[in-house]
């Protein structure tokens, strides 16, 4: 068996991966990246990125309609799919390797699984770390236990991102942000969809207007939303997928599963380190698996946030802690930032108003409309939503806030700045925003709270 030592050894060449192993690299430490798929990760391939590519023609088409004044107004789903391919470069990471070329970064392709400490094994070489290994293997989607539905050869994420033609008609299990997501992008191309989500609302993880306006938005857009929907069991026959709901059925051409993610970690080896296979590993602020001080677990895996930005974080963290320096994670666990890219568009950061009043705070929030300033009116009609701060009335700081509307990803960051730095509110009120942008809704949100 061959044998050979790298200061620090990455699982996973996801995002979160290829961060910390580029920072380690560029610290100068020598670093291998195991990846048994695609360079790049889930996010590159099956979720983030292409989704947001099924998403932007209706983006476009419907900024179109609303502005007025322009020739056109149909969407081409072949061309729209043919775009999404080049976005994911035909499930083709050649294009990944030169970046980890540039930085000395050793590539192991093949399934990483930890044997022993500071061991790693693929197929019949072994690694070791003089310094430190970094589980960063990220999350696949998981079935729930419906009677029949892993007969049915369901869709998750990665079909419903890679798919080479519109479904006729498609059943959504789960109205998260993927649920929501995918449920409006197929719409949008054509398929006939129906959203199926058991709660009473659709991002239960975010304000309860921003769970109703999306809704709507769903609705507007022609998808048939089911809340508080318990399905009883899925049958498929002749083509057709038939989800039992109680006292209805609904049919489809294919069901898509959006319905909660499980840790890949069920062949790493944990049990070789005296770890639980096929769990969520858990690690303290600086990254670290407690009890094995060269053992790092980072991105969706340690189950702390599943975004893909609080990954690469956390790997920043994780790195800059094997190379010597004293940080500590601070921002992933308490409502870091997260975009739904539907449309209405959510946007938020930091705590909601009832997870506020739930740690104690003495909370107290001011609602605006998104759209009632003069830069978002070259936007165009229909633009609604609602802008929200919580904030903390002891302290005078924004504990938390969201933003409903069209394309509001842009006006999170300064919350975020604002949330991070604890700001105080006197202070913020200095912060000029530029006419005409819909930036001013920062000055109308502080206005109204009093300032």
């Amino acid at each position: 068996m061959a044998t050979r030592e790298f200061d620090a050894i990455v699982l996973g060449a996801g995002p979160a991966g290829e961060v910390a192993a580029g920072r380690l690299a560029q610290g100068g430490l020598e670093v291998a990246v195991v990846e048994r798929e695609l360079i790049g990760g889930e996010c590159s391939f099956y979720a983030c990125m292409p989704s947001k590519a099924l998403l932007r023609p209706g983006e476009l088409l419907g900024e179109v309609r609303r502005v007025g004044g322009l020739v056109g107004g149909a969407i081409d789903p072949g061309a729209a799919l043919a775009r999404l391919d080049e976005v994911i470069h035909g499930l083709d990471d050649s294009s990944m390797l030169p970046w980890l070329e540039d930085r000395g970064i050793a590539l192991y392709r093949g399934a990483g699984r930890l044997d022993g400490v500071r061991r790693v094994r693929v197929g019949d070489e072994e690694l070791r770390a003089r310094r430190a290994v970094i589980v960063a293997t990220g999350t696949a989607a998981t079935l729930p236990p419906l009677k029949g539905l892993a007969d049915a050869e369901p869709w998750t994420n990665r079909e419903g991102t890679t798919a080479g033609e519109a479904p006729a008609s498609l059943i959504v299990l789960g109205g998260g942000p993927v649920g929501c997501e995918l449920a409006q992008a197929w719409r949008t191309l054509g398929a006939e969809v129906d959203l199926v989500e058991l709660a009473d609302r659709v991002l239960v993880n975010e304000e309860p207007f921003a769970s109703e306006q999306v809704a709507d938005g769903l609705r507007g857009h022609g998808v048939r939303v089911h809340l508080g929907a318990e399905p009883q069991r899925v049958e498929r026959r002749d083509g057709t997928a038939t989800l039992v709901l109680p006292g209805e059925e609904l049919e489809a051409e294919q069901i898509l599963v959006a319905a909660g993610r499980r840790p890949r970690t069920e062949d790493l080896g944990l049990e070789t380190v005296g770890l639980e296979p096929g769990g969520w590993i858990e690690v303290d602020d600086a990254l670290r698996v407690p009890g094995r001080d060269w053992l790092y677990a980072i991105g969706d895996v340690n189950r702390r946030a599943l975004l893909t930005h609080a990954g690469k974080y956390q790997a920043r963290i994780a790195a800059d802690v094997i190379l010597g320096k004293d940080v500590r994670a601070t921002a992933d666990l308490h409502g870091p930032p997260r975009v739904t890219f539907t449309d209405p568009e959510v946007a938020a950061v930091g705590l909601t108003l009832d997870a506020a009043r739930e740690r104690g705070i003495d909370a107290r929030v001011v609602d605006v409309d998104t759209s009632g300033n003069a830069g978002s009116s070259f936007y165009g009609r229909g633009t609604e939503g609602t802008s929200r701060l919580v904030i903390d009335e002891g302290r005078g700081v924004i504990v938390g806030a969201t933003f409903v509307g069209f394309q509001t990803a842009e006006l999170l960051h300064a919350a975020t700045v604002a949330i991070t730095a604890e700001v105080p509110l006197e202070r913020l009120r200095h912060a000029i925003a530029p006419f005409p942008t819909r930036n001013e809704v920062w000055l109308y949100l502080l206005e109204k709270y009093g300032l």
